[in-house]
């Protein structure tokens, strides 16, 4: 395992950290396990969140029958306001059970007011700020996908790390990665796999452990063959093949396609949206269709079910014309 300094913080970090949001996918017993595959090879950096349902319960439960010592964890809220993030700052420690937590980020900041409202006196940060100068949080952190918010909350001086969106098909952050860098902040890169669309995992990976922009990345593990596969490539890197392969599959993409972070979920009518989009992404560009359609046809409600109500887009952070790409799922998963 590769480690880097965090920034100018003290968290020496593996390179490759553990992402918490599949581990809402799997039950406790098999999280745990998880955790443990992570711990034997050298992974020491967790990032969670609060809205990830029950992510930080089953690190908890890591913690409780393996302990936290070697660990640095990173957990985030989307809260605003002093009342809600300190909630939140004490939720997390509580579910964790631990005693700190050595980052906490305002999570998906979308727009430079709502960057505002979390620096106001009575915001977010102050509670963050109280609970660092308490011991419970020891750095503060951002988190979002739009480099200029990213970039108002870097010139600001308050944080000590970004976590941005950054893959071998998405570098639109690389200039605010770069100014963070300059400015002695931590790095993590959030979404190297681009949520699931870059399937060609090895020599996406291998892009960014060897970015000079990137300190952490942090792809989502459900499973502990992907926690040796992820291993593996930092330790051999990628062959000739598999970069053509990467080459080959971002030409193919473009730009409007679902990362998979699930914040539009749930949907009132309860359609699977990111579930949806991967099952028809499996029909058409990886020759899978069987597979897929058997998946698809499982799910309770259909895309053509939508009602166009249109609450997805207002949450989806990459302003994706979901209803209309719903559409075209119809057309091609039912006809």
């Amino acid at each position: 395992m590769r480690y880097k300094n965090l920034g100018s913080t003290d968290i020496r970090a593996s390179v490759l950290g553990f992402g918490g949001i599949p581990i809402q996918r799997v039950s406790t017993e098999t999280a745990v396990e998880i955790l443990a595959e992570c711990k034997a090879h050298g992974i020491n950096f967790i990032d969670t969140a609060r809205m990830y349902t029950d992510s930080e319960d089953k690190i908890g439960a890591y913690f409780r029958a393996h302990g936290r010592q070697g660990w640095y964890v990173a957990t985030k809220s989307p809260a605003r306001d002093y009342a809600g993030m300190q909630k939140d700052i004490n939720i997390s420690l509580g579910k964790m059970g631990c005693d700190y937590i050595d980052l906490y980020q305002l999570h998906n900041v979308g727009t430079l007011a709502d960057l505002q409202r979390a620096l106001q006196a009575d915001g977010a940060m102050a509670a963050l700020e109280e609970a660092r100068t308490k011991g419970l949080v020891r750095h503060i952190g951002i988190t979002g996908h739009k480099p200029e918010v990213l970039e108002a909350a870097v010139d600001t001086g308050r944080f000590a790390t970004i976590q941005i969106p950054f893959s071998a098909l998405e570098q639109q952050g690389i200039a605010v990665m770069k100014k963070a860098r300059e400015k002695g902040m931590g790095v993590i890169a959030m979404k190297p796999l681009a949520g699931g669309a870059l399937t060609a995992a090895a020599a996406a990976l291998d892009f960014i452990f060897n970015s000079p922009w990137v300190d952490v990345a942090i792809p989502g593990m459900d499973a502990v063959e992907q926690v040796r596969e992820n291993c593996s490539v930092l330790e051999k890197g990628a062959t000739p093949e598999q970069k053509r392969e990467l080459d080959e599959l971002i030409a193919s993409l473009g730009s409007q396609f679902c990362r998979r972070c699930e914040y539009c979920q749930p949907c009132p009518a309860g359609l699977k949206i990111p579930s949806m989009f991967l099952f028809e992404g499996y029909y058409t560009r990886y020759n899978l269709r069987e597979w897929a359609l058997e998946r698809y046809v499982s799910l309770p409600v259909k895309a053509s079910e939508c009602t166009q109500c249109g609450v997805c887009e207002t949450r989806c952070p990459y302003e994706l014309p979901i209803r209309e790409m719903l559409k075209q799922v119809a057309a091609t998963m039912e006809k």
